[in-house]
């Protein structure tokens, strides 16, 4: 097998590995304390113990919460095959009391080989689920009920959620619903009748640490012995990769990567760009492979718009940070005029325009949207005379002076201060 040969194999390998969910998140279910064992434990002891249950899944997007549940009912599934019933709903598709209703009736005949009715009502599908509970009960099989967005459930009279749980009252129904939503407050939104039949079950899902994320890369990027793949390409290309994860310039890659977003969906991406970028005459991945995958697929337009800016409204931009910093109860375009006069006054610099160049320039900062007005009170008054604010953090405003073409060395000096 060539090199070229054994380096494509690598790349398919890896790649299959990124774009399955279950073998990312493994690596996180060995630990008792994971969440993916205190759902798993829920979940069975419903099967197993004939109970009824209820839990939240909250946290940021792309931090795992479906992937885990996914890999859960995957995994149950296999060791009770006959024993477990999914009914799936979206809060984006089925909020409505009726619709929902409806897809539950569907979604379980399907799953059991009846009739379904488009015309039935309301309270036929209320009645429907009840013998479906009661029926799944009594044959010792578990409905688990998966709510997506769970939030958007609880708008308005919330008769599905009250219709689940109360049937969930019942000693012969035997079901567990599983909420999923991205607003830690959810449970606070249920109202008092749904909120005393829940049972208050939480599971916080957080973006992984560095330590985790240095774990979970060399999870999916690491060579197994079993791949197929010689040996020696195995062990050179796990050996050098070894190596530029313990580089501090790939340290900086990641926690760049990380600054905006560091869950494991984002850093999934990454990671596949970078994967695509690998030479195939190459024996392993390169730091350049990871360098040239942050900027694609970092989406960056307040950068964008940056490079484009004359030197005077880079002046603007810094004043109005440093008037952010120093705390001002109110930021326009007359405040930053005197801080744009404070600082060429202290270093003297050359670039110097007239009050109206000025003007023109912030006008046009307003319509690149790197700054915009607080409110839309005053609209009759002067453009000078309304509050601003930016639209770009200090962050980002600081790379990009680094990266542009013409910026004064001052300030640089200046943002540095800040930052």
């Amino acid at each position: 097998m060539g090199l070229e040969n054994q380096a494509e194999l690598a790349k398919t390998i890896i790649r299959s590995r990124i774009s399955n969910p279950s073998f990312i998140y493994s690596v996180f279910s060995q630990s008792p304390d994971s969440n993916y064992s205190k759902l798993k434990y829920i979940i069975s002891s419903s099967v197993t113990e004939a109970c009824n249950n209820s839990v939240l899944l909250l946290g940021p997007r792309g931090c795992g919460k479906i992937a885990v549940l996914e890999i859960v009912l995957e995994e149950l599934l296999k060791e009770h095959p006959a024993m477990i019933s999914v009914i799936k709903l979206n809060g984006l598709l089925h909020s409505d009391n009726n619709c929902a209703l409806k897809e539950i009736a569907r979604q379980l005949c399907l799953e059991h080989q009846l009739l379904f009715s488009k015309m039935a009502s309301f309270d036929d599908n209320s009645q429907f689920l009840l013998s479906m509970l009661r029926e799944c009960g009594l044959a010792h099989k578990t409905i688990v009920f998966v709510l997506e967005e769970f939030d958007l459930f609880t708008q308005g009279k919330q008769r599905l959620l009250y219709s689940l749980l109360d049937a969930m009252q019942s000693v012969t129904s035997q079901a567990v619903v599983v909420g999923v939503s991205c607003r830690l407050d959810a449970d606070q939104l249920l109202e008092k009748r749904v909120r005393s039949r829940f049972s208050h079950r939480k599971l916080l899902f957080l973006p992984p640490s560095g330590q985790d994320l240095k774990r979970l890369v060399e999870h999916i990027l690491l060579l197994p012995a079993d791949s197929g793949i010689p040996n020696e390409y195995i062990a050179a290309f796990n050996s050098k990769l070894l190596n530029i994860l313990a580089d501090e310039k790939f340290n900086g890659i990641i926690d760049t990567l990380c600054y905006s977003d560091s869950t494991v969906s984002h850093l999934s991406k990454f990671l596949f760009s970078a994967v695509c970028h690998m030479d195939l005459n190459s024996d392993s991945l390169s730091l350049e492979n990871f360098k040239l995958a942050l900027p694609s697929i970092q989406r960056q337009p307040k950068l964008e718009a940056l490079k484009d800016c004359s030197t005077l409204e880079l002046y603007i931009l810094v004043c109005m940070k440093r008037l952010e910093v120093k705390e001002l109860e109110m930021c326009n375009f007359s405040s930053i005029m005197k801080e744009y006069k404070s600082i060429h006054d202290t270093f003297q610099t050359s670039d110097y325009y007239a009050r109206n160049v000025c003007l023109r320039a912030f006008e046009h900062l307003l319509e690149r949207s790197l700054i915009s007005f607080e409110d839309n009170r005053g609209q009759g008054r002067s453009t000078e005379f309304r509050p601003v604010k930016l639209l770009i953090s200090g962050h980002e405003l600081h790379q990009g002076l680094k990266s542009h073409s013409s910026c004064p060395a001052m300030l640089h000096k200046l943002m540095d201060r800040e930052c």
